[in-house]
């Protein structure tokens, strides 16, 4: 089954949690600390394999988790640090923060990688707290947290060359004439349910991927028959050869055909009919058919305004195969001459638990009526209580203090805190004392 669309959740892994640990060697007195910090968590990468061609290894397996690092010891041990995990994709995948609807990467080469989402660094054990003032400090952080993504992946088949069309204009039957692909051909409309690739070999050593989309409809751009599930896939092609079917067998306009499949694709993409493109007649072996294509060329002459791209129009026979070695040979001149298509680079996850003054601020503070509590949340809030050791006194006067540097304290007392109130923290509640 080809599926060239999913959704996904990964969750990248915590970070160990430090120890709070101190010297105890039989001629060492006053042992100072010695707790070690926590491993790094397992990040989550995607891969390109080149051996796979669709999404459907995503369509059950849909959630992604990698480890978490290994907790601190004592003696100043650190934590293992997880391994990554590797997650296998197909050539052309591109990668989208479902969330935030920006793209992460664009995954378009052998063996290339991509960050979607970071392992939280390991906590520091108590070593890292020791100070004149406080030698034996009972102070660790817990690991911080991995991150947890919801991802959209979208699969734009990769070919140097796309077939476009109506339904029945010979795309098929052009892509098994002059490649090794052996598409599904038949006599009726929609024969194609998903992208066929091919390659082309030319006798002078050049070669370049075509492929065959699923034919185009009137309103295809909003979503009517098969090609709008597809059209994402023109935009990777350099060169497009755009098949028209001139023996009229169906009582169909060529020249209507032809303007329809462009204002889907300009719909779609205005930007797709400035590629180089080439209008491919196809069935010139019927009868009828030299004098469609005829009509053809002078109903392009008439309609052709001063800023309008010319394209050649190539007549071909899949079927006697005439015109097919120029076709070719000028598709793969075309192809010399085209750019290649600019890829976004690919860059490690924007989403940070740090506030950066363009998004919400450092916390929010709410009273639940229900819990009869006063609530605060926010990214960088919640972070820094998950890596607070809730198990030790100074750890939690350590996060008091920082609650206090950020303002959390003026902030309640403003929004109508009391002695005595209660004050969550995900699922952490304490007492409010002034």
């Amino acid at each position: 089954m080809f599926v060239d669309q999913v959704k996904i959740d990964v969750q990248a892994g915590h970070g160990g949690n430090g120890m709070v640990a101190f010297r105890r060697e039989k001629y060492v007195p006053n042992g100072g600390p010695a707790g070690g910090d926590g491993g790094r968590g397992g990040n989550i990468i995607f891969k390109v394999d080149s051996g796979m061609s669709t999404l459907m290894d995503f369509r059950y397996h849909r959630k992604f988790k990698a480890k978490n690092g290994g907790n601190g010891a004592n003696k100043s041990m650190t934590g293992r640090s997880a391994e990554d995990t590797i997650v296998p994709v197909p050539e052309g995948t591109t990668v989208t923060d479902t969330e935030t609807g920006r793209v992460i990467g664009d995954l378009v080469k052998p063996d290339q990688e991509l960050v979607v989402a970071k392992g939280g660094r390991g906590g520091r054990g108590n070593i890292h707290f020791a100070s004149p003032t406080n030698p034996a400090p009972e102070i660790a952080e817990n690991g911080e947290p991995g991150q947890a993504v919801s991802l959209s992946l979208e699969l734009k088949v990769l070919a140097d060359v796309g077939l476009v069309g109506f339904p029945s204009a010979g795309k098929s039957t052009l892509l098994s004439v002059i490649t090794s692909a052996k598409p599904k051909i038949a006599g009726y409309h929609f024969t194609t349910l998903v992208p066929n690739l091919g390659m082309v070999r030319l006798d002078d050593g050049r070669d370049f991927a075509v492929a065959d989309l699923p034919g185009l409809v009137a309103g295809a751009s909003k979503g009517v028959g098969l090609g709008f599930q597809f059209l994402r896939h023109v935009e990777r092609t350099r060169v497009i050869l755009h098949l028209v079917d001139m023996s009229g067998v169906e009582g169909r306009d060529p020249y209507a055909d032809y303007q329809a499949i462009n204002q889907e694709l300009t719909q779609y993409d205005p930007d797709i009919l400035k590629r180089p493109q080439i209008i491919v007649a196809t069935k010139m072996d019927l009868p009828d058919s030299q004098a469609n294509l005829t009509k053809f060329k002078d109903e392009l002459a008439a309609h052709k305004s001063d800023d309008q791209i010319v394209h050649d129009v190539l007549p071909i026979s899949s079927v006697t195969h005439s015109g097919l070695q120029e076709l070719v040979r000028k598709t793969a001149d075309l192809l010399a001459e085209a750019q290649p298509e600019e890829t976004v680079v690919p860059q490690d996850h924007p989403k940070t638990y740090e506030f950066d003054g363009t998004h919400e601020p450092d916390f929010k503070i709410t009273f639940d009526k229900e819990i009869e509590s006063w609530v605060i949340s926010g990214d960088k809030i919640e972070k820094l209580f998950k890596m607070t050791d809730t198990a030790h006194d100074q750890s939690m006067l350590r996060f008091a203090r920082q609650m206090r540097g950020m303002g959390i304290d003026d902030a309640l007392r403003k929004a109508g805190a009391k002695d005595g109130d209660t004050v969550t923290i995900l699922d952490y509640s304490f007492t409010y004392v002034e």
